[in-house]
């Protein structure tokens, strides 16, 4: 049987332009095809198969609810993740007020991989001829009676050196950061976590746990540098604990706490910065409820979070503006008139989004006295409803 060799059509393109020997498969590629796929590698592509990507896995863990919002933990329950941190910023958190930013992911996925490619694979090695072993995690859960009753401290530690009966020896706390040069202590919350830690795992298995170590990996070059932690019950009293039944004071009152993070550079790498009041935007100490009036920057899934989290919460005008697609699955508020009772619906007046020139009142404009409309402030959005607490 003969094989004749067609010429490309209009439509196609001879990608082996070589030379060709008797036998060579001619390859063929429509320009139709990879125009599309040229267009189809983007960046709003790839975010939705990301998140995409993540929900089903998720789901594949058993882990669904991870896709949704977080439920809205006890004021007595704590992370060991979140001791010593600003204290403003964790109660914002836990009662799911509407994030400002994108979840780091490239460092969460960093973080992840060096734990399971780097340091367990590190540590099995090192321990390769003792009669211990490397845990991917345990699970502490424990109670604590304080002046301010009985606290709860509930997480999950990162790879501890075990035994050949599971009994824990010594646990890590794995961080990562940009560079680790002039790193010459862990940082105090870091600190507090792996107390946590220890202290559970002495509850849990009935022996004394203390110590562990913090180790630190740099992002840039993979160099690592350890520090060893022994349990001091001075720091666990009256730092880790005080701070505990601090917050649980402010969340059980209903009160801000302040803006007082321990690190300066929390508040630059803060979800929760504009709302706080360390921006230049014009808030500040607003509530964990409602989302700031005029404010675009709010990436779109973290909005769909924090009206999934909240019974009754609405979409600003302004965010209806900029996330169409969200205003036709959730109420939306409506325009007010800065200087009549004058309401409109989100889409009513005729406004290209510029918010440097904010829609004009129609009724004030037809009565010649033109006024600015505005976006309800976040204690007018709407009234939290009681949620139920994640015991």
């Amino acid at each position: 049987m003969e094989l004749k060799q067609m010429p490309p059509s209009d439509e196609t393109e001879n990608i082996g332009s070589q030379s060709k020997q008797p036998g060579d498969a001619v390859t063929r590629v429509d320009q139709n095809w990879k125009r599309s796929l040229t267009e189809s590698i983007s960046s709003e592509a790839f975010s939705k198969w990301y998140q995409n990507r993540q929900f089903a896995k998720n789901i594949r863990n058993g882990t669904p609810y991870f896709n949704g919002p977080s439920s809205v933990k006890s004021p007595r329950r704590h992370s060991p993740s979140q001791l010593l941190q600003c204290q403003r910023k964790i109660v914002y958190n836990q009662l799911n007020a509407p994030e400002e930013s994108a979840n780091p992911e490239g460092i969460f996925w960093f973080g992840n991989r060096f734990e399971k490619d780097i340091i367990m694979p590190f540590l099995q090695d090192l321990i390769a001829d003792s009669n211990t072993y490397v845990c991917n995690s345990l699970w502490v859960d424990f109670t604590i009676n304080t002046e301010r009753g009985e606290l709860r401290i509930k997480g999950e530690t990162d790879p501890v050196v075990v035994d050949a009966e599971a009994q824990p020896l010594l646990p890590l706390e794995i961080k990562t950061k940009r560079s680790i040069d002039g790193l010459t202590k862990p940082n105090r919350h870091h600190k507090a976590q792996i107390h946590a830690y220890m202290r559970g795992l002495t509850k849990k298995h009935d022996y004394e746990v203390t110590d562990a170590i913090v180790l630190y990996g740099s992002r840039t070059n993979l160099d690592v540098t350890s520090f060893h932690v022994e349990f001091d019950p001075i720091f666990w009293e009256e730092v880790v604990l005080e701070w505990a039944e601090s917050h649980t004071s402010y969340r059980l009152s209903d009160d801000l706490p302040p803006a007082d993070p321990e690190y300066a550079w929390e508040c630059n790498v803060c979800s929760y910065r504009h709302r706080c009041g360390q921006s230049s935007e014009p808030y500040a100490d607003i509530s964990p409820y409602g989302l700031l009036p005029e404010y675009t920057g709010y990436p779109q899934e973290k909005v769909r979070k924090y009206l999934e989290a909240h019974d009754g919460a609405v979409l600003t005008p302004t965010l209806a503006q900029q996330y169409p697609e969200l205003a036709s699955q959730h109420p939306v508020a409506k325009w007010q008139c800065v200087s009549c009772d004058a309401q409109f619906l989100w889409d009513e007046p005729d406004w290209d989004g510029d918010q440097s020139a904010p829609p004009l009142c129609p009724k004030c404009a037809n009565n010649g006295t033109p006024a600015p409309l505005r976006s309800p402030q976040p204690d007018e959005q709407y009234q939290p409803q009681e949620a139920d607490q994640d015991e």
